[in-house]
């Protein structure tokens, strides 16, 4: 008696919380492999394993290509050293475009911020203070722009 659990697409959709066609279009990419008995398509583990981590990597931002060869270098390797500096260097890329955005968004929010402040002014008929946030703004936006 065989060890080896098979699943369906519907079992994988269900405990990914995925479409079918999302699981096809991982499939059409070469990310799984599944077997065929006649048109249904059977889902090893292995084929389970690399969709939790290309689910994995797309929450982490990465591309199918990025996932992909990251996958692709664990299948029967033994010594993964090489395997995990490569994956640290894509999660450093990873991290410092986060870390970017991060930054743009704060600087957004702020602009938001005072944005807001000169509106509620201006409907308080408060047009010192409106032009005291639309100073503010200005010298925000330079400081950005400068940056």
């Amino acid at each position: 008696m065989s060890d080896e659990r098979s699943f369906t697409i519907t079992e994988l959709a269900r405990e990914f919380d995925i479409t079918a066609r999302a699981i096809r279009f991982y499939e059409d990419e070469g990310l799984l492999n599944p077997s065929r008995a006649g048109r249904t398509r059977v889902y090893s583990r292995a084929d389970r394993t690399r969709l939790k981590l290309t689910l994995r990597g797309k929450r982490l931002g990465l591309s199918l290509a990025e996932i992909r060869e990251l996958i692709d270098m664990y299948d029967g390797v033994r010594d993964s050293a090489p395997q995990l500096e490569r994956f640290l260097s894509v999660l450093a890329v990873r991290r410092a475009a986060l870390e970017q955005q991060r930054i743009d968004i704060e600087a957004v929010l702020r602009e938001i911020e005072m944005l807001e402040q000169q509106c509620e002014a201006l409907l308080g008929h408060n047009v010192e203070g409106a032009e005291a946030a639309r100073e503010e703004l200005q010298k925000h936006m330079d400081e950005t722009s400068n940056a």
